[in-house]
């Protein structure tokens, strides 16, 4: 069970960020605090903050911490369906099926990246937080594509520095309903917390700076399939930019996707696969790119789109 606890901020932590005062306050690595904190466990002066917030000495923290659990012991688990699409001493590039997470975490207990890299007897990189060594990116459970993971420390370090610097090519097939105007364009948007969920981001002011770059590859009569290049990684950011524009992902009923048009095409999650993904590599020197097929589900809905036009 979780432990509540309700604390004033102490004088010595004033000017923090909410996720590096709680490492230091209960021994968390910064990653099980920022998790914590996008699941909704914590509170400060009763709201819900983003983990960037600064706090102040007396402000109320609130937060509920689950029972101690070594999210790094996490057992070697097979994964059905996540293959290998790249591999050498450096890196590791998998093909993430639907329903896997990146790495474990707090409150999730289905399969990870993580554990079928290690089911594989594949030896990762040991920088970062144990609970998440060799990773230096994450995908959404339910978006499926390609994710690479370190295998050498110089391989994390120089990755790492790649996606704060923006280096990495990132691109993305969507599916969305309607059709974009214009068909082609930017979405400069600012992303944080939704107001009134706690499992949801929305378009907020004061949120983290967040760009998306989209092209209509083709146009359906109720839908469109589109190439989108990201500049910033955030959570939802696809999604959540899209259903700002009014043309959310199909199948992603989170964000407003018409379940209509979900349920004849046959999904019952969102549109949405990490096609490619690209950067120099750390040891060569040399431009890397690593595709990724559409997995089954959403080529069916594709078909079914054609079959209509």
């Amino acid at each position: 069970m979780a432990e509540t606890r309700l604390m004033p901020v102490p004088d010595g932590l004033d000017g923090l960020r909410l996720d590096v005062a709680l490492s230091r306050l209960f021994g968390l690595s910064r990653t099980a605090a920022a998790d914590l904190i996008d699941a909704g466990s914590v509170s400060l002066d009763g709201s819900n903050p983003q983990r960037s917030e600064k706090v102040h000495g007396g402000s109320w923290l609130e937060i509920s911490i689950p029972d101690p659990i070594d999210l790094a012991a996490a057992p070697p688990l097979a994964v059905d369906g996540m293959r290998i699409l790249y591999d050498d001493e450096d890196l590791v590039f998998v093909d993430k099926p639907v329903g896997v997470a990146a790495h474990p975490t707090i409150g999730w207990e289905g399969p990870t990246v993580s554990q079928g890299l290690a089911a594989l007897g594949m030896r990762i990189s040991t920088s970062g937080a144990p609970e998440r060594q060799g990773i230096v990116h994450r995908l959404d459970a339910g978006t499926t594509g390609v994710m690479v993971v370190a295998k050498s420390e110089r391989a994390y370090t120089a990755l790492k520095r790649a996606f704060k610097e923006r280096t990495v090519e990132k691109l993305y097939s969507a599916l969305v309903q309607g059709h974009p105007d214009p068909s082609s364009g930017t979405i400069d948007a600012p992303l944080g917390r939704h107001p009134s969920s706690e499992w949801k981001f929305a378009v907020v002011a004061g949120g983290r700076d967040s760009v998306t770059h989209y092209r209509t590859v083709e146009a359906y009569r109720a839908a469109s399939l589109l190439d989108v290049h990201l500049e910033t990684g955030r959570t939802h950011q696809i999604r959540v930019h899209m259903a700002a524009l009014r043309h959310p992902c199909c199948g992603d009923a989170l964000y407003g996707a018409d379940p209509v048009l979900s349920r004849h095409l046959g999904l019952s999650r969102q549109w949405l696969h990490a096609r490619s993904l690209g950067f120099v590599h750390p040891s060569t020197g040399e431009q890397i790119t690593v595709t990724s097929p559409f997995p089954a589900d959403l080529q069916h809905a594709l078909d079914v789109l054609e079959s209509e036009a």
